[in-house]
């Protein structure tokens, strides 16, 4: 259930009960699990590497702190994980003040990526185009392309429209799409004159 291939259902459900009893030894284990996933779930959300790792230790805590809530129902790293998100959109909402919510209700056509860019996309390169996008952007794209949220729950979590929401998403892959052909082609001459 858990996503380490070492752990299997009775280990995890070892692993949460230590959690919840405070064992630091089964915290750790815990954390040294499931640290690098979460990590690059952070990496989406946040501008740098920096904010990432903070975003992921504020999200350690707050696993540690509410593990007792963890009812089985789903996975618990799509419970590890909602809760990473929320901690990465708290830390946007208290830097509230350094960023503006732009209301656009015009709705864009429905734009997809090429295939072919995509799949010769290498993670960490994929990971910092995103992080290089607008933060309204990368919110709107993390939570509708990773996460799978509709728009109108995207618009309610960011008290943004969902035209906004719609909006941001059509930017964030024009955006991204941009970036990823330089990159491409930055690439493609590398290999020519190497």
């Amino acid at each position: 259930m858990l996503f380490i291939h070492s752990l299997n259902l009775k280990n995890e459900e070892a692993l949460i009960k230590g959690c919840i009893k405070e064992d630091r030894i089964y915290q750790n284990q815990l954390y040294k699990s499931c640290a690098a996933k979460m990590l690059g779930v952070c990496m989406r959300y946040a501008k740098t590497k920096e904010d990432a790792e903070d975003i992921l230790q504020e999200g350690f805590m707050q696993v540690f702190k509410n593990i007792r809530q963890f009812k089985n129902t789903g996975t618990l790293e799509s419970w590890m994980k909602r809760i990473f998100i929320n901690c990465a959109l708290q830390k946007l909402r208290d830097r509230k003040n350094q960023y503006v919510f732009i209301e656009i209700d015009i709705i864009h056509e429905k734009y997809m990526i090429d295939h072919t860019v995509e799949q010769d996309i290498d993670a960490k390169i994929l990971i910092r185009c995103i992080q290089n996008l607008p933060l309204v952007s990368r919110l709107v794209f993390n939570l509708y392309v990773f996460e799978g949220f509709k728009h109108r729950e995207i618009a309610q979590m960011l008290k943004i429209s969902e035209g906004t929401s719609k909006s941001n998403l059509f930017d964030a892959r024009s955006n991204l799409k941009k970036q990823l052909k330089y990159y491409n082609l930055f690439f493609i001459k590398s290999a020519a004159n190497g």
